[in-house]
């Protein structure tokens, strides 16, 4: 058995602005940084055999302020936001209420939610080869983990959609997944 603690990366600038960065770098805030420097604190009785995170800038910056030097962090493009192609820094609220209708077709210029669905499939497989009985954590950012819900906990799409913790701004320190 492979256990996973995921973990979102800190707040950015994007967020406090109400803007969906997707595959821009998008910078910490300074609430981020904070966030990210706590959850280290928040975590430090937890033992990881590594720490995964995406090769975007915040989740990179988040990962290493909260488990750096501690953890051997390693970058994986897979980890990545969708791809929201023209919507990328635009306002969530121009698209983020309807976000269903990505499930299949693609964002304008972007990809859908199957898609990264098939990068979060590769990741697992490869991790639960090379992993196995151990526990990793992961930080990365919002379509990842509705990943995770749908190919760990047997969601489908909508549901991980409808019942994603950021509608009732429940963050915590971890969602656990494991891979049997």
């Amino acid at each position: 058995m492979l256990k996973i603690t995921y973990f979102v990366h800190g707040t950015t600038t994007d967020n406090e602005l109400d803007l969906a960065t997707g595959w821009a770098p998008g910078e910490l805030s300074d609430l981020g940084i904070e966030q990210s420097k706590k959850l280290g604190e928040i975590v430090a009785d937890k033992k990881f055999d590594i720490v995964f995170c995406s090769d975007l800038k915040r989740a990179i910056d988040s990962a290493n302020l909260a488990f750096a030097p501690k953890y051997q962090i390693i970058i994986d493009e897979r980890l990545r936001e969708a791809n929201y192609g023209d919507y990328t820094q635009a306002p969530g609220d121009s698209f983020k209420n309807n976000l269903i209708k990505y499930i299949d077709k693609p964002f304008p210029n972007g990809e859908n939610y199957k898609d990264v669905e098939k990068r979060i499939a590769d990741f697992l497989k490869e991790i639960s080869q090379k992993y196995n009985n151990q526990h990793i954590a992961i930080v990365a950012h919002q379509a990842p983990q509705l990943a995770l819900d749908v190919l760990l906990k047997n969601k489908t799409w909508e549901q991980a959609i409808n019942e994603d913790w950021r509608h009732t701004k429940s963050w915590k320190p971890g969602w656990e997944y494991e891979i049997k």
